[in-house]
């Protein structure tokens, strides 16, 4: 990817988190970066292209991220992927998916089916992770581990929202509460 191309992803990335998909414009990328629309236009013909690009990035991020910590415990993967949220936290972001549900039937088709992989790609590795970890008695809760996975992702997106009104110590006592509740 060139350089110009990787700043735009990064710079529509951050903006997603912070904005929202349909709260910035091509003008909020080229801008900052001192480029042309038509730079920017370039390299991702529509907006829905540039958010295609950015879920993929995500989701090569959580591959990556997934094979480094499959070398771990359970209980320290779990720790990991709370990790990625209290960065985002300490940044005044939201998570990505967080971000772009609520946006989610303005999107294209194409980009739909995206953060729909996205989605199922961070619940079925958190659902592994709740299996294996129970399997391995490091965690201890009721229930199937695919709804606990459900309730886990959903209560660290609505940490990062309530941390951006009510300050991080929202995210603090929230990741804190999950984790207690997991027996971790």
């Amino acid at each position: 990817m060139s350089e110009t191309k990787e700043k735009i992803v990064s710079l529509a990335d951050k903006l997603i988190r912070e904005k929202g998909f349909n709260a910035f414009s091509y003008k909020d990328i080229s801008e900052p970066l001192q480029v042309k629309n038509a730079a920017v236009h370039y390299h991702f013909p529509t907006k829905m292209d540039l958010g295609i690009e950015v879920v993929e990035q995500e989701l090569r991020l959580l591959s990556l991220n997934a094979e480094k910590w499959k070398k771990l415990p359970e209980d320290g993967q779990l720790l990991k992927f709370f990790g990625v949220f209290r960065k985002h936290c300490n940044n005044g972001n939201v998570c990505l998916m967080g971000s772009l549900a609520p946006d989610y039937e303005t999107l294209s088709p194409a980009m739909r089916e995206k953060v729909h992989e996205m989605a199922s790609v961070i619940v079925e590795w958190m659902t592994s992770c709740l299996e294996q970890g129970r399997k391995h008695k490091r965690f201890h809760f009721k229930g199937s581990a695919g709804d606990r996975a459900l309730l886990v992702i959903s209560n660290l997106q609505s940490s990062l929202l309530l941390s951006r009104v009510l300050g991080p110590s929202a995210f603090t006592r929230i990741s804190r509460q999950l984790l207690e509740d997991l027996g971790a």
